[in-house]
């Protein structure tokens, strides 16, 4: 490829980056399964159902339409509206706190591109702490 064609090319998405949905699954399948054995993610656990199935597969679909890749979960669920769907779980610090420990080390053990990490972490957090819904 000559340099002019190189930089022209369209930059691959961040779903294309983490590895597609075989990337994207190891990363939901680590997260959820950290959420069950990290201490710290306790509060957060216990918020959820006892099987986690259901909440790794919505978080693989939210995450395959937010990183750039199919949008599964519109097609499924329609508009994300993640505030208003949270509202009948009690989300704090520790419940907010448990969940940011869980993505970032599922993150840091499941993606190779730790460029990638510095672009979309940031948000992550971001969404994460909007997610607050009660005090504490």
């Amino acid at each position: 490829m000559s340099e002019a064609n190189a930089e022209t090319a369209p930059k691959p998405s961040a779903y294309e980056r983490i590895g597609g949905a075989a990337g994207l699954r190891r990363l939901t399948a680590r997260f959820y399964q950290l959420m069950d054995e990290l201490p710290e993610a306790a509060a957060c656990r216990a918020i959820h159902q006892e099987s986690l199935a259901g909440a790794e597969q919505m978080l693989f679909e939210y995450l395959s339409f937010w990183l750039g890749g199919p949008p599964l979960f519109t097609e499924r669920h329609g508009p994300p509206m993640l505030r208003a769907r949270h509202l009948h779980a009690p989300i704090g610090n520790d419940e907010t706190v448990g969940w940011l420990v869980c993505f970032h080390r599922a993150w840091t053990e499941t993606v190779d591109d730790p460029d990638l990490g510095k672009e979309i972490l940031p948000s992550v957090n971001s969404l994460a702490l909007a997610m607050r819904n009660k005090e504490g």
